[in-house]
Order: structure tokens, then sequence, then C-alpha cells
């Protein structure tokens, strides 16, 4: 990989795949092992005040902490994640088998403004899941280069990145399909429960670091480039994960669109295109978990927005919105996002051209959420939950994600009849509460609290109350309520029918297993 002599770039921007020099990569993994540059051993160098501040981009206290310092996790700080010019001789003890010239011929080092000094031409940081210790190659960002990021920008770890990480159900699964592969955070995690991955990016650059990230981790991806679905057509997969570019910006002349988040399609059609075209590349039982945003107006909310889409797809669907923004707040975000300052020109021109786009579609509220599909194994009626959720949520949330798929799954394939012939028992987290007047013989609410998913809470009758204080697995549904009716001089039949929809809701939601 030759350096592109534009400031701040690492690759060569030429199109198609470059070659790709195992040999220095192993040699660049080498050291970072001996280095011992990850995550935990950045966070106990630069200390916590400033591993913070690097979380809200003010790079001044890791500096402070690392300037004048010779030790080789210092010097990779300051080099690649602070993008400080750095001494030759500090990066060749850093980098030892490597050297600079192996860093040069990997794209990884551009010249400093010293003959003995070099400058990062690429983000290289460590990268983990608690479990596993990566490092991920990027494009510099705005906090080093100064200035807005160039169109055809590789973007690194995220906040969407990690929230799609965070969510991801893993079943073990033959194929995995990373679908806008980015620098390849989403195919890093596919690789620890997958026979085999493969990554699809529209961007030539991000495809040629997905392949230097690949090596780098001693992982194996069949990287292609392309738009969307084209790279993999015919092909199926057991689990397909995207942060696609779902950036809603506005398609006029003067607006800059962004590889890694703008997916060149007006309003929320990409979006759309993705839940309407990925159930043919499920196989059956697959599913497809990835991040999207959605316009919302006054006459259509985004339930509505959902239901279109999902009509006809045959998919189940368990969507999460998260959030919402008003177009200003949307316009806002992604103008930044871009390194356009607000206090430019540039960002009054952008800013009007977004709300112009926005109230042309009388957008009123834009919707993010988590989106998860399956194509069901068997023929029956698909699934669907549209829910809110904007509150605090389990980390990771992607067993939760699973154990509700595979829940919601069973209910579609039961009947009523066969859910009360369960001996449902309920979960380790799941508390009570009851609030009453003051003085008062029996509460006023009952409600059940879940501790870790989405945390949700489910308001009780006294009958439903009676039956999950004896749910302990021994008794299936019916008997135990069928007891309770008896015991509250009411007709089972009445009391089975009114516990059903708390019950397929305790089971969906997993209060009840």
């Amino acid at each position: 990989m030759p350096v592109d002599p534009s400031p701040g770039r690492g690759p060569s921007d030429a199109r198609g795949e470059s070659p790709l020099d195992r040999e220095l990569v192993a040699r660049m993994r080498a050291d970072l092992l001996a280095a011992g540059f990850t995550v935990d051993a950045v966070a106990d160098r630069i200390g916590p005040a400033a591993a913070a501040a690097l979380h809200r981009e003010q790079a001044l206290p890791a500096e402070r902490v690392t300037r004048g310092a010779g030790d080789p996790v210092a010097t990779l700080v300051r080099l690649f994640v602070l993008g400080r010019e750095t001494a030759g001789d500090d990066v060749e003890r850093a980098l030892p088998s490597l050297g600079v010239s192996g860093a040069r011929a990997l794209g990884l080092l551009q010249d400093g403004e010293t003959a003995d000094s070099v400058r990062a031409a690429l983000d290289l940081r460590p990268y983990g899941d608690g479990t596993h210790d990566w490092w991920l190659a990027s494009d510099l960002g705005e906090l080093v280069t100064q200035a807005p990021l160039r169109e055809d920008h590789v973007l690194g770890v995220g906040g969407a990145s990690m929230t799609l990480a965070a969510w991801t159900p893993r079943p073990g699964a033959r194929r995995v399909l990373d679908l806008g592969t980015g620098c390849g955070v989403q195919a890093l995690h596919a690789s620890t429960h997958a026979g085999e991955v493969v990554a699809t990016d529209l961007s030539a650059r991000a495809v040629e670091l997905a392949r230097l990230n690949a090596a780098l981790n001693g992982v194996e991806w069949d990287v292609r480039q392309g738009s969307l679905f084209e790279p993999v057509a015919g092909e199926r997969f057991d689990l397909i994960v995207s942060n696609p570019p779902f950036v809603i910006t506005p398609r006029i002349e003067g607006v800059p669109v962004y590889e890694y988040r703008d997916g060149g399609l007006a309003a929320d059609s990409l979006v759309r295109s993705v839940v309407r075209d990925v159930g043919q590349h499920l196989e059956p039982g697959g599913i497809a978990c990835f991040l999207g945003n959605w316009e919302i107006t006054a006459t259509r909310d985004w339930r509505d927005v959902w239901t279109d889409w999902l009509d006809g797809t045959g998919l189940d669907a368990w969507v999460v919105q998260r959030e919402t923004q008003d177009p200003a707040e949307y316009a806002e975000l992604w103008i930044r996002d871009g390194g356009t300052s607000a206090a430019t020109a540039d960002f009054d021109r952008l800013y009007e051209a977004w709300l112009d786009d926005f109230a042309a579609r009388e957008v009123t509220e834009i919707g993010f959420g988590v989106c998860v599909l399956q194509r069901p194994a068997t023929e029956r009626q698909p699934f669907r939950d549209l829910v809110e959720h904007s509150g605090p949520v389990a980390s990771p949330m992607g067993p939760a994600v699973l154990q509700g798929i595979r829940a919601r799954t069973y209910l579609a394939e039961h009947t009523d009849e066969e859910i009360l012939d369960v001996a449902w028992q309920v979960a380790d987290d799941v508390t009570e509460e009851r609030y009453g007047r003051p003085g008062a013989e029996d509460p006023q609410v009952i409600q059940v609290r879940q501790g870790g998913g989405l945390g949700v809470t489910h308001r009780l009758g006294t009958a439903q109350a009676a039956y999950l204080s004896v749910c302990d697995g021994s008794l299936t549904a019916r008997q135990a309520l069928t007891a309770i009716a008896a015991l509250l001089q009411r007709d089972s039949a009445d009391v089975q029918a009114e516990t059903l929809p708390l019950l397929r809701a305790l089971v969906a939601d997993g209060l009840l297993r």
C-alpha cells in the first residue's frame, strides 16, 4: 500500500485492490503485541481523566501525560491516536520489527516537519470486546487534521458502530455478512462466532482498510466492493449485520456526500431498500440486525413507516425506536459530524439546505433505532413488534435480543392453548413492585420489572400477580390459573382469557422463560 501524498491519508486512493504486504503486516502485529498496545494498557497509561477527555474528543490531557515519554505505549498513542509529530527514533523503538520504513510501506506514516520526524497517515488504535484485543486502522479524524472530512473518509469506531456491536445477536453462524463494513468493526465481532465472514462496502478505500485490519488481526474475511447487496447476489447468510449509510442528507449540489454515512439516495430510501431486499439473502431462520433513520410527518407515525416497509416481505420484525430528533437538531448533528464548524458561513449554508430538504417532505421528526428482522424457518404469519424505548438497556444487549427473537418465534408458532400448557418460570432478573395509599390494606398498583434486556415493566391484575407468585416451573399456566380462579371464585376460562395477552407479552420480553 503506497502512501498517498495528501495530508492525513494512508492507503492509495487508486480504485481497485492494492497489494497488501502480509509480511510487513505480520511484523506490525508482532510489534503491537510486544508493546502491549491494548485498550486496557492505553487506559492505564494515560489515566481515567485523559481517557474520558479523549471520548469527548479533547486530546490535550492525553498529550500532556505522554509528552516527552519514550515508552512504546506512549509513543504509539501520540503517533496514531493523537496524530502528533513523533521522532523517528521513538517509532523505531516502539516498532522494532517493522521500523519506520516498513510503516511507511504499509501507508501508516508520512513525513513530519523535520527530517528526523514522522506523522501518522492513519488512525490506528486498540479496540476490544472485553474478551478479545484487536487493532483498527481508519482515517484520521478532524481532531487531528483540524479540517472538514474528505468525502471518502473511512470512519473508525464510533457511537453507532459500538451500539450495533452491543445489540447484535450472536448465534452460532456458518456465514455472516457485514454489509457496509467500513473499516471492519462488525466483521471483527462476527469473526468470534462465524465460520465465514463476508464484508462488503461501496467505498474502495474502505475495502482496502478492511483488508488491512483483517490481516492485522489475524482473521480471514472475504472482502468485496459494491453497493448494498450487489456483491452477494444470489447468496444467503445466517446473520446479516449492517451499520449502513443511513444519514438523511439533502441530494443537492454543494452538500458533501460522505461515503461512510450517506447512501446517496433521497430521504430514508436506503434503509427502506435494505428492509425490502434483506430477506432474499437470509437463510430460513436467519437474522438481520442493523441501524437506521426514518422520517416522521404529522400524518405518518414511525410505525406507519415501518408497516409500509415490512408489508409483503414475509419477515419477522422487532424494531426498537431509541430516539427522535427534530429536523434542526438532526441537521446540526450531521453537519458538525462532517467537520464543519458552526462559526462558519458554510455551516449556515448547509443548515438551510437540510431544513429546506426536510420541509419539502413535511418532515417533523427523524427516528433512530435498532432493527432486527428474521426470515421465518416455517410457513406461518410473521410477527411484528414495533416498540419505543429511549431508556437504558442491558450491555451488551445482544443476548437479550437473541432470546427475544427466539421467544417471539416460539409465540408465533404456538397457539394460546399450547402456551397455557407450558410450565413457565419467572426469570431471575424480575422484581415485583407494589404501590398503595398509606394505611391501605391492598396495593393500588402491582407491577413487575425486568432487570436486564430493555428493562420493561408490566402492570398486573390480582389474578396475574397471583399467577406470577407461583410461576416456578412446577405447574402449567392452565393448572395455576384454574386454581387461582377457584380461590377468587371466578370462571377459569375468563381468568385464562384475561391473562393470555399478558402471558404472551411476558414471554416475549423475557420475564417468563
